[in-house]
């Protein structure tokens, strides 16, 4: 059975990266179906509680990093949700020919994984 994803990304910068994943789950045999995502628009109101019940609905957080990750609050907040539910989470390296930035937040002991197909099966899938 696929797990549900919620995908934590810059939209300014990285919408592109959001767009390859969700291709990639439509993939036969995937490993996983987007839940849901990030949105450009701040939702009306207390948005991080409405995150916050989007995040409470899916199996795992991919946060995807590109050049500015560091500086994108809102991958920052969803994190900090994402660790608050104790959700389980990893981050996505999004270009392999820059640097990704770690979203403020993150945990010392956290790893920023390679992008592949065996990586994402293998990190969805549970066998980390």
């Amino acid at each position: 059975m696929a797990k549900k994803v919620f995908i934590s990304f810059d939209y300014e910068h990285d919408d592109d990266l959001r767009t390859l994943l969700v291709g990639q789950s439509r993939h036969p045999g995937s490993p996983f179906e987007i839940a849901d995502y990030s949105l450009k628009e701040r939702l009306g109101g207390d948005w991080k509680a409405q995150v916050k019940e989007k995040i409470k609905g899916v199996s795992i957080v991919v946060v995807l990093c590109g050049e500015h990750t560091d500086s994108a609050t809102g991958v920052s907040a969803e994190l900090a949700i994402a660790q608050e539910l104790s959700k389980e989470y990893f981050l996505l390296k999004g270009r392999s020919d820059k640097i990704c930035r770690w979203p403020k937040g993150a945990k010392s002991t956290d790893k920023m994984y390679n992008w592949t197909w065996d990586n994402l099966k293998a990190l969805i899938g549970g066998s980390r």
